[in-house]
């Protein structure tokens, strides 16, 4: 058999070397009725506003959230979980992306709650990020007080695991790792701009948010561009 039909014959019976990846789910909070074709319940008054990137929601930081019956990263292996954001500052502790994996009930067994979370922490007029992931053997927190970035401004946010390494990034640069046993979390509901218990409102906007299934690289993550600037 000539070399190159030889090469033919071993790629077509050849077994892939990686399962394909589901495309990337998103959610844009550009309208209220409606977001990642999720019909989503709304508390408070939250509100629909224009910014440099498109149209936005705006959270007032005292009641204003929403609830999504998705878990949109349940059964994923490895993940990035994204979004873009503009902190305006307020309270001190702020958990305004919240992913709540659904739990059985064992009599005589403390519930794990597993999720994930974005949180964000609020010093003066700056903020630094603080991200969030437990479930069954694991429980890890990535925050750097000292990594601070000023509030009223665009950022691009992100969570990822590459089936060993847990980071957290802003603007694609990395803020911090750290080596996590994650397994995958079972469907859920999500909460956005505030815990799923009702705690820690977010004062600020977003854009929209997205949910891989696979560790992307910086250079794939979403970016906020360059020309947009302070409101």
């Amino acid at each position: 058999m000539p070399a190159r039909v030889a090469l033919i014959v071993a790629a077509l019976f050849a077994s892939p070397v990686t399962a394909a990846h589901q495309a990337p789910k998103r959610w844009m909070f550009d309208r209220l009725d409606q977001i990642g074709g999720l019909v989503p319940h709304v508390e408070g008054h939250p509100q629909i506003i224009e910014t440099p990137l498109g149209k936005a929601t705006q959270f007032n930081g005292v009641d204003d959230a929403l609830f999504i019956d998705n878990h949109p990263l349940a059964g994923a292996k490895r993940f990035t979980f994204e979004a873009i954001i503009r902190p305006d500052g307020g309270a001190a502790e702020q958990r305004w992306f919240h992913l709540a994996a659904d739990e059985p009930v064992v009599a005589g067994v403390k519930p794990i709650n597993p999720r994930f979370t974005f949180e964000l922490r609020v010093v003066g007029n700056e903020w630094y990020l603080d991200t969030f992931v437990v479930g069954p053997g694991y429980r890890q927190t990535l925050a750097f007080p000292e990594k601070r970035f000023p509030v009223g401004q665009w950022y691009a946010v992100a969570q990822s695991y590459d089936g060993h390494m847990y980071r957290s990034y802003v603007n694609g640069v990395l803020q911090g790792e750290a080596a996590v046993a994650f397994t995958p979390q079972a469907p859920g509901r999500a909460s956005v701009a505030v815990r799923i218990n009702r705690v820690n409102y977010y004062r600020g906007a977003i854009r929209e948010a997205r949910f891989s299934d696979q560790a992307l690289k910086p250079a794939h993550m979403l970016r906020v561009p360059a020309e947009v600037e302070r409101e």
